[in-house]
């Protein structure tokens, strides 16, 4: 694709993904722009589907919405609100630790930098841009395996890892587009661009794409 093209690119998509889910942390924080909640539920979401991430969450947050309310909790009770979201018993502990951490280092409230959100057990670039972009509506690129792998199918860059792919679009993607681009891209992956397969022939963006490594279509 050509660069300039991102433009007509995140125009038809802010059309077309109205009409499929929205992830489950942006919806958040579309009705609650809480960071310990968009924390929290990041930490929940990681490779588990949406539907039981919103589950868990509420079942959550409506015995303990806040870290310290969260701690009184054994890991045990938490692993049990949160099942079945994957690695329910090793997130459990991780949330433990992490509202330990930031009682004891950042007087309750979660940080609004992702070097220091990267220090929290649990947390890596895509939870840490997630808690800045939706949490404290700072500039950030998220960064998922959908946007990874439809940042490069659509050949706007190349990369190997979705961390050089978040510096390769901190380069090069236009700033007003940095923070809603993970939205875009993880509801086309989720509905059209399939990691195998991909539904070529009902992409909006098809036009744009060069279709890097995709093998077989529909």
């Amino acid at each position: 694709m050509k660069d300039d093209s991102i433009h007509d690119i995140v125009n038809i998509l802010r059309k077309e993904t109205k009409k499929w889910n929205t992830p489950i942390v942006s919806l958040m924080s579309q009705t609650e722009r809480d960071p310990f909640k968009i924390l929290i539920a990041t930490v929940l979401s990681l490779r588990t589907k949406d539907e039981i991430t919103a589950k868990a969450a509420s079942k959550l947050f409506q015995v303990a919405d806040n870290p310290y309310d969260m701690l009184k909790l054994k890991e045990e009770e938490i692993a049990s609100l949160i099942y079945p979201v994957g690695f329910y018993r090793r997130k459990a502990k991780s949330i433990k630790e992490i509202c330990k951490i930031l009682i004891e280092k950042y007087n309750g409230k979660v940080p609004d930098e992702i070097d220091e959100l990267l220090k929290l057990p649990g947390v890596g670039r895509k939870t840490a841009n997630l808690v800045v972009t939706l949490g404290y509506g700072k500039p950030g690129i998220c960064v998922d395996t959908h946007v990874h792998r439809i940042s490069n199918r659509l050949g706007y860059v190349n990369t190997k890892t979705p961390e050089e792919t978040e510096f390769a679009l901190r380069e090069k993607l236009p700033k007003d587009y940095w923070i809603e681009i993970n939205d875009l891209l993880v509801s086309l992956g989720q509905h059209i661009c399939h990691p195998t397969s991909p539904k070529c022939s009902q992409c909006p963006i098809e036009k744009y794409c060069d279709k890097r490594d995709v093998k077989r279509s529909r």
